[in-house]
C-alpha cells in the first residue's frame, strides 16, 4: 500500500482527475488498444485517432468523465482486427482526456494524461467498441535507504543518458527528473521518455514494487548508456578511418545534391548522359548492351577520383566505339573490281579470279561468309600489296596486323580486365581502327608466329579463322560476343611448314610463284618506276629506262623470286639522277644496258652455268628455297684412296642418303654406263655442292648427283643448259618433287633451255602458264638411264 506522502504527489501530479479510485475497485471503462504505445500513470501523451470505433468511443467518453482505459496489443500489425480483444495485455491504465483536436481528413489527435494502472476483468462489449470491467492497483512503497539509493541512481543515470541523446528535450527532463521527490512518478518519468522495448515498458506498468520496478529502469538504463557509447565509440573510428579521398567524395556527393537542388549539371552527371547517349547511338549486341548498361549504372556510384573509374569507363569507351552494326557497302560490279585489281597488280591470276568468284557469289548470295584466304609464297611477290587492292576492289575498309614474333596469346585474344592497364586483343583493336564490322583484314607474316610460356598465339587463332565460329568471338577485355563472320581474312606466309595444320586447314592456300624475267619487267614499267619517280621528285622527262637496262639489272643486280631488290635498284639509279639534277649536273638521259654499271657498280650475279659444267663431274640441279626456287651445283671429283666417299656442303641427312644411294645404284650398274666396276676399289670420291655455309636438304638433289657421278667416272662433261630435279631408288627409278613451280622460274631466270623432270611431275607444269614456260623444254624421267641420255653432248 502506498503511503500518504507517496499519495500526496501523485495527487499532485494528476490535477484532472477528480475522484481518485481506491486499491481493489472495480469499474466499467471503454478500451482502447494501442500498438506500441504504454500508458504510465501521471504521464501526458499525445494520441492519432484513425479508426471509426476509437472516434466513437472518444466521443462517448467525452460526453461523461471523460475518462477511459488503455491497454497495449499484443503481436504485429498484420493480425486481425477481431482478435483484438484477445490480444491485449492484462495490465494497462487509465487515461483522462485534457485536449482533442479533429482533422480535415475524419481524424482525431487527443491528449491524454495516465492516471492509476488497472488489471484487466473481463470484457463487457465489443461492439461498437470494447468495453471491459478492471480492478484499480496502487503502487507498493516501502520507504527505506534502498530505495532513496535506488531512486538518486535513477536519477543520475537518466540524467547522463540524456545528454548522450540528441533527440531529448535534456534541460526540462533533467529539471523534471531533479524535482520530483516520488520514486513512483520517476519511475514512470523515465519509463515513458526512453525509448525501451514495449515488451520492457510494459513490464515496468505490471510491476507492483517500487523498488523492483527502479531496478529494472537502472538496468535497462546502464544498457541504454552502453549502446549509446560503443555507438559513440564506432563513430569515433569510422572518422579517424575517412580518407582524403573519401572526404572529396562525400564532399562532391553534396556537391552533386547542391547543384541539382540549384538546376546544375556537374561534370560526372554530364558524362554519365554523354556515355548514355553514345551506347544508344552505338545499336550494340543484346549482350554489349545489358554489359554498357551495367557498367554505367555501376560506373555512377563510383567517384571520378577512384582508380576503378578509369578502368570502367576506359572499358565503356571501347564498347561504344566498336563498329557493332557499322559495316561498309561491297562494290559488286565484277569487270570494275577486274580493273583495279588488273591497275594495280600485274599478274597473279589465279588470286584475282578467286577474288572475282568470291565477288560474284557474294552479288548472288548476299549473307555469305567472309572467306579465309592464306597467299603463300617468296618475299616481295606482292603478297601484302595485293590485299590493300582486293580492299580497294571490295569498297571495303582495310587493316594490317603482322603476327611475326607474336609470343603472347594476349595479343589476340586481348588482357583480362582486373589491371588499369589492360586493352583488348588486336583482333578486336584492328576492327576498331577499320571502322567497320566487314573490313579486309590482313594476318601478314602468320608463318612467323612463336610460343612460350605465355601461350600459343597459332591456337588463339583457331577460333578467329573458323567461319562456324567467329560469329560469336569473344575477347578476354569485352567479355562479350562479336561477330567476326562478315571479315574477310587473308593470311600471308612464305611457307606453310611452320604453321600448324590445324590452322592451315581452316585456310584456302593461294601460292603466289616467283615473278620471271618478262613480268618483273612489265611491272618495273608499270609500277616501280612510276613510283620512284615520284618519290625521289623526278618526272619522265629528267631520264628514262629501257627494257635492256632492266633485263640487266634483273639478270645481274636483283635476281630474285620478288621484286623487291628490283625496286631498291631502280630508287638507287633515281637517287643517283637526282644528286646530279639537283647539283646542275649534265646527267645521262637514257639508262641502257651499257651505262648501268656507272650508277649501280660492278655486276653482283654472273651467269657461269656454262662456266662451271664445262668440266666433267659437276651438274646442274633445281632447289626450292623459302624464298623461291634456286639452281644448284653439285661437284664430284675422285682421288686415290680406299673406297672413302665424303659428302660436303652443309648437307643435312636426307641429302646425304641420296648421294649414297646414287653411289650404290652407279656402283651395281658400273658396266650398263661404261664404267669399270672396280673403279671404287682404289679410288675415294668427294662431293660437294658450292655454298657450303648454307644448309641444304631433302631427296630431290638425287638425280643431279647421280648424274654429277656418272660425268665423273665417264669423263664427259654435263650440258651447260640442262638442269634436273627428281629423287632416286636403289633401283634407278626417278621419282616426284616438290616446288616444281619455284624450280622453272629458278631455271628460266638463270638461263636453262632444258629441264629434267619426273614424269609423275607432267601435272605440275601443266598448272603453270604457258608464257611462264615459254623457252624453256621438258625432258620427263623414269629412270636414270633416261637422264644419262639427255644430259650429256
Amino acid at each position: 500500500m502506498p503511503d500518504e506522502n507517496d499519495g500526496k504527489d501523485i495527487e499532485a501530479a494528476l490535477p484532472v482527475v477528480q475522484d481518485r479510485l481506491k486499491e481493489g475497485t472495480v469499474v466499467e471503462l471503454a478500451i482502447l488498444s494501442s500498438r506500441d504505445i504504454v500508458l504510465f500513470p501521471g504521464v501526458l501523451m499525445p494520441l492519432l485517432i484513425s479508426d471509426s470505433e476509437s472516434l466513437s468511443l472518444i466521443d462517448d467518453v467525452l460526453g461523461g468523465d471523460k475518462s477511459f482505459g488503455h491497454i497495449t496489443m499484443k503481436g504485429t500489425a498484420e493480425q486481425e482486427d477481431d482478435t483484438r480483444a484477445y490480444n491485449l495485455y492484462e495490465y494497462g491504465c487509465r487515461a483522462v482526456v485534457l485536449k482533442m483536436l479533429k482533422m480535415p481528413d475524419g481524424k482525431a489527435r487527443i491528449l491524454v494524461q495516465g492516471g492509476e494502472r488497472f488489471k484487466l476483468v473481463g470484457m463487457v462489449q465489443h461492439e461498437p467498441y470494447l468495453k471491459a470491467k478492471v480492478q484499480i492497483i496502487q503502487d507498493v512503497v516501502e520507504n527505506s535507504d534502498e530505495l532513496l539509493a535506488l531512486t538518486r541512481t535513477a536519477t543520475n543515470v537518466f540524467i547522463n543518458v540524456i545528454k548522450q541523446v540528441p533527440y531529448l528535450p535534456v534541460e526540462e527532463l533533467q529539471m523534471a527528473a531533479m524535482n520530483i521527490t516520488s520514486p513512483v512518478l520517476l519511475s514512470y518519468l523515465i519509463a515513458a521518455n526512453m525509448n525501451f522495448p514495449v515488451q520492457e515498458k510494459q513490464k515496468i506498468l505490471e510491476e507492483n514494487d517500487v523498488k523492483l520496478k527502479l531496478e529494472r529502469i537502472i538496468r535497462l538504463l546502464n544498457r541504454e548508456m552502453e549502446v549509446i557509447q560503443l555507438g559513440s565509440k564506432i563513430q569515433n573510428q569510422l572518422q579517424s578511418e575517412i580518407t582524403k579521398a573519401q572526404k572529396d567524395q562525400l564532399l562532391r556527393e553534396q556537391m552533386r545534391i547542391i547543384q541539382q537542388e540549384l538546376g546544375e549539371e556537374d561534370d560526372h552527371s554530364r558524362e554519365m548522359k554523354e556515355l548514355k547517349e553514345k551506347v544508344e547511338k552505338a545499336k550494340l549486341s543484346p549482350e554489349a548492351q545489358k554489359a554498357a548498361d551495367e557498367e554505367i549504372a555501376r560506373l555512377a556510384r563510383i567517384s571520378p577520383a577512384s582508380a576503378e573509374y578509369s578502368v570502367s569507363r576506359t572499358y565503356l569507351d571501347w564498347l561504344v566505339t566498336l563498329p557493332w552494326s557499322a559495316s561498309t557497302n561491297d562494290m559488286l560490279d565484277i569487270k570494275k573490281a577486274q580493273k583495279v585489281l588488273d591497275d594495280d597488280h600485274y599478274g597473279l591470276e589465279k588470286v584475282k579470279e578467286r577474288i572475282l568468284e568470291y565477288l560474284a557469289v557474294r552479288k548472288l548470295k548476299n549473307d555469305m561468309r567472309g572467306p579465309i584466304l592464306c597467299f603463300v609464297g617468296p618475299p616481295g611477290v606482292g603478297k601484302t600489296s595485293l590485299g590493300r587492292s582486293i580492299a580497294r576492289a571490295l569498297g571495303r575498309n582495310f587493316y594490317r596486323m603482322s603476327l611475326g614474333g607474336i609470343r603472347d596469346e594476349a595479343e589476340v585474344r586481348g588482357h583480362r580486365r582486373t589491371y588499369v592497364g589492360a586493352l583488348p586483343g588486336r583482333i578486336i583493336q584492328g576492327i576498331r581502327k577499320a571502322g567497320s564490322n566487314n573490313p579486309i583484314f590482313m594476318l601478314d607474316e602468320v608463318d612467323k608466329i612463336g610460343q612460350d610460356f605465355r601461350g600459343d598465339p597459332s591456337s588463339a587463332l583457331l577460333e578467329v579463322l573458323d567461319p562456324e565460329q567467329n560469329f560469336s568471338f569473344s575477347d578476354h577485355y569485352l567479355e562479350v560476343p562479336f561477330d567476326l563472320s562478315k571479315v574477310m581474312f587473308i593470311t600471308t606466309a612464305n611457307i606453310l611448314d611452320t604453321i600448324p595444320p590445324p590452322l592451315q586447314d581452316r585456310m584456302e592456300i593461294l601460292e603466289l610463284p616467283g615473278y620471271t624475267e618478262e613480268e618483273k619487267i612489265k611491272i618495273a614499267q608499270l609500277h616501280l618506276i612510276p613510283k620512284q619517280l615520284k618519290e625521289h621528285g623526278l618526272d619522265e622527262k629528267d631520264f628514262t629506262i629501257d627494257e635492256s637496262a632492266l633485263c640487266k639489272i634483273i639478270s645481274s643486280y636483283a635476281r630474285e623470286s620478288g621484286v623487291r631488290n628490283l625496286e631498291r635498284e631502280i630508287a638507287t639509279l633515281c637517287r643517283k639522277i637526282a644528286k646530279e639534277k639537283a647539283s646542275g649536273n649534265k646527267f645521262a638521259r637514257k639508262i641502257t644496258a651499257n651505262n648501268v654499271a656507272d650508277f649501280l657498280g660492278p655486276i653482283k650475279y654472273f651467269q657461269e652455268i656454262a662456266e662451271r659444267t664445262s668440266e666433267p663431274g659437276v651438274a646442274t640441279g633445281l632447289a626450292w628455297t623459302r624464298v623461291g626456287g634456286d639452281i644448284l651445283f653439285i661437284e664430284a671429283t675422285r682421288m686415290k684412296g680406299n673406297k672413302g666417299f665424303m659428302l660436303t656442303g652443309h648437307l643435312g641427312e636426307v641429302m646425304k642418303e641420296s648421294a649414297q644411294a646414287a653411289l650404290s645404284y652407279i656402283r651395281a650398274h658400273a658396266k650398263k654406263f661404261k664404267i669399270q666396276e672396280d673403279f671404287f676399289r682404289e679410288s675415294d670420291i668427294h662431293v660437294h655442292v658450292p655454298a657450303g655455309a648454307i644448309p641444304k636438304d631433302g631427296p630431290s638433289a638425287g638425280v643431279t648427283m647421280a648424274i654429277s657421278l656418272i660425268s665423273l667416272l665417264t669423263n664427259r662433261p654435263v650440258r651447260s643448259d640442262v638442269a634436273m630435279t627428281g629423287e632416286i631408288t636403289l633401283r634407278g627409278k626417278v621419282l616426284p618433287v616438290g616446288g616444281i613451280k619455284e624450280k622453272v622460274l629458278a631455271a628460266k631466270s638463270s638461263g636453262i633451255k632444258t629441264v629434267l623432270l619426273p614424269k609423275k611431275n607432267m601435272k605440275d607444269i601443266e598448272d603453270i602458264p604457258l608464257r611462264l614456260t615459254k623457252g624453256l623444254h621438258f625432258e620427263y624421267l623414269d629412270t636414270i638411264e633416261q637422264a644419262v641420255k639427255k644430259a650429256f653432248k
